[in-house]
């Protein structure tokens, strides 16, 4: 026989069976004891205490960070015929009144709010006169002070409880979170070690993808080209970048928007309403935007740069596939990546403990970015998660058919290099050293008389310096967790300088591809439809049905009340309000195609392994065109020609420089640039005689390693 919160499983949700952790939480609570659910995004978290909240008397109180994750949460309960609201500042004094008296009432079974609300002595009369069934603290890493996003508003509630004596029990739930947070949020909610319910935090659903040395604009385009009607996010670090990114998609006509601080609260409102009601596909934004947006029909997240620490990059990343359905994760990185966070590092206000401690999760974050192991398995270690005894098979370095190449002779040299350099450098210095550059700070600290000097000097620095970040995050090397990172040998360089371990390096492109087993058009139509029902509603689409549930219904054709009631998503309450007008659609496109027939398509691909644009220009310039006809050919400036040229070479690509410059214009740019105190192109080109343009002076440094 079902339980009550079975029943209930059934009837709102139109699920057979609890998710991993859910049940675990659900009869903690119901048992009056306090709990610690850490589930990863999309892992079912609300049900933890909604399903709570509708058996136990009384109403439940959730602290939710963000306006927009309320407002949400109070559609998706109110669409099943659930009494609930929220409380924030974007009501008015006079809404805020009237809906606390129908609080005092007892008219709402769940009651959202911002955790400032509880430094409001009107608020904390109101609950120590109501009957409360549970407190939940959604995103609960915001109450640890060493979590990636401490919030001190989250944190000050706590003392405040006190205060409260009508409140049975507490749930704190969160998605991201390290050991020190987890026994952080323990001590403060008082929650015992057997009350902590971890499912661990691998996305089955979710494939990570790391990209470098690509054009990062042209693999956007080329990616949502082949996406538009797919919902995405694309984080940018600042925003210089978003208002870059948005003005570029938005001008080849994608359905844009972007959000960030710098635009007004208004703008910011109206950006996010648009991508929830799916008027926009995509939102570029900075990680101002996201947290608590509960659109579970997210297919891609794209991080334009690398993150600051990997606890920012999961929870941003696992904003996509929240109903289940296969979906990815893409980081485009470059060296400059690093630069930018360490220069955030050092602007914030944090104390300098607070800095040693991002430093380190910066260096975890390089470490990812660099490693040839799967990328999901270096996350899951991350949060000490070690409940999965196989990789993805998914990510990029699980699936790409890539050549693996012994570069144990190139390890022995970094290692044997970083050790006659007394471990006392970074990487920077040690891939100089090895290159046998001439930079003058190699000369003062008599670098250039060791016996490495020099020896890896058919490599690039930059290829030097990528194979370097490769042996820290393969634990060969180790960079520490400071602000300038210094080299040392691990326990495995021994081995690797002995000859006793290989190291193996993973070289070639990599390919993303896509699957569909639904009737791809029944698809569009179905979610027509619910984008019209939730128009009328005011609610936003996936209120409705999510996507995964909606494929389901493009897999089996359900049309009878039976059939419906099969599909994962609908229960008892979804199908009296929307049943009908969806079998009537399927019904309609279904035609002779019999219940519980799987229709299979082929699947569009979109293959990693095509040439960047930079290449394309070097081959065409290679093969004997000059710079006008390579610029004439591919319709874009000859200066774009030369900037793709100049990447090539930074990738490892041999130039012939009397293209450029002659032997003289090389020592004269050479010799200027020595005498000025900030070498920067603008004061160069003002040092120079005219017929020096900014083509020679860039080729100049680009040759010698200063660009």
């Amino acid at each position: 026989m079902l339980t009550k919160a079975q029943q209930l499983l059934k009837e709102y949700y139109g699920f057979d069976e609890f998710r991993p952790g859910q049940q675990e939480v659900i009869e903690q609570l119901l048992q009056q004891q306090n709990a610690l659910a850490i589930m990863p995004t999309g892992g079912g978290k609300s049900l933890c205490y909604q399903i709570p909240g509708l058996t136990m008397n009384g109403t439940a109180v959730i602290v939710s960070p963000l306006i927009s994750l309320m407002k949400d949460q109070v559609d998706a309960l109110a669409s099943l015929g659930i009494p609930a609201t929220y409380i924030n500042s974007s009501l008015s004094n006079e809404e805020q009144q009237h809906r606390l008296h129908m609080l005092r009432e007892g008219r709402y079974k769940f009651l959202y709010v911002a955790p400032e609300r509880f430094e409001q002595p009107a608020f904390i009369e109101t609950l120590k006169n109501i009957s409360i069934s549970l407190l939940a603290f959604d995103e609960a890493h915001c109450i640890s002070q060493w979590g990636h996003d401490f919030r001190p508003s989250y944190r000050s509630i706590v003392p405040t409880l006190k205060k409260i004596p009508s409140i049975p029990v507490i749930v704190a739930l969160t998605a991201t979170a390290t050991d020190e947070v987890i026994q952080d949020i323990q001590r403060l909610l008082h929650i015992q070690d057997q009350q902590v319910t971890n499912t661990g935090f691998a996305r089955e659903n979710l494939s990570f993808h790391l990209l470098k040395g690509r054009d990062k604009q042209a693999f956007i385009l080329e990616y949502v080209e082949q996406r538009k009607q797919e919902s995405g996010i694309i984080y940018a670090t600042t925003r210089k970048q978003v208002d870059q990114l948005y003005n570029y998609l938005r001008s080849r006509g994608f359905a844009v928007a972007k959000y960030h601080a710098g635009l007004s609260e208004q703008d910011r409102k109206q950006a996010q309403n648009a991508f929830i009601q799916e008027e926009k596909s995509i939102m570029v934004a900075t990680n101002a935007f996201g947290m608590g947006i509960d659109k579970s029909n997210v297919r891609y997240v794209i991080h334009y740069a690398m993150p600051m620490n990997i606890e920012s990059y999961y929870q941003e990343a696992g904003r996509a596939g929240r109903d289940g359905e296969p979906s990815d994760c893409l980081l485009l990185f470059s060296g400059q990546d690093i630069q930018l966070q360490k220069f955030l590092i050092e602007q914030s206000l944090m104390d300098e403990e607070k800095k040693v401690n991002e430093y380190k999760k910066l260096q975890a974050m390089i470490n990812y970015c660099h490693t040839h192991s799967c990328l999901q398995t270096f996350i899951l270690h991350y949060f000490n998660d070690f409940s999965t005894s196989e990789d993805c098979g998914r990510c990029t370095n699980c699936t790409s058919d890539l050549e693996r190449k012994d570069m144990t002779t190139e390890a022995q040299m970094v290692l044997s290099c970083v050790k006659r350099m007394g471990e006392r450098f970074g990487a920077g210095m040690t891939a100089k050293v090895l290159k046998g550059s001439k930079d003058k700070k190699v000369n003062s600290f008599q670098l250039n008389k060791l016996t490495t000097y020099g020896i890896m000097s058919k490599h690039t620095e930059k290829e030097i310096t990528n194979f370097i970040h490769f042996l820290v995050a393969e634990d060969i090397l180790s960079a520490g967790d400071q602000r300038f990172p210094t080299l040392k040998l691990t326990k495995k360089a021994a081995a690797v300088l002995k000859g006793q371990k290989q190291v193996w390096m993973q070289v070639g492109n990599i390919e993303l591809s896509e699957s569909t087993d639904y009737d791809t058009a029944l698809f569009e139509e179905l979610r027509s439809l619910r984008k019209q029902i939730a128009d009328e509603e005011k609610v936003p689409p996936y209120v409705l049905f999510s996507d995964a549930t909606i494929k389901e219904m493009c897999r089996y054709f359900p049309k009878t009340k039976d059939a419906m009631l099969q599909i994962k998503g609908v229960g008892q309450k979804k199908y009296d309000q929307y049943g009908e007008q969806f079998m009537s659609v399927i019904t309609q496109s279904a035609g002779a195609i019999n219940e519980k027939t799987v229709v299979s398509k082929p699947a569009p691909t979109l293959t990693e392994n095509k040439e960047p644009s930079y290449l394309i220009s070097y081959n065409l310039f290679t093969n004997g065109n000059g710079l006008k006809a390579v610029a004439d050919e591919r319709q874009i400036t000859e200066q774009t020609v030369v900037n793709h040229l100049l990447t090539a070479y930074k990738n490892g690509y041999q130039l012939d420089w009397s293209t450029f410059f002659n032997e003289e214009q090389e020592i004269e740019v050479l010799r200027v640039r020595d005498t000025l105190e900030e070498p920067k192109l603008k004061p160069l080109k003002e040092q120079l005689p005219e017929d020096f343009d900014y083509t020679v002076i860039r080729a100049v440094l680009v040759k010698n390693e200063f660009l």
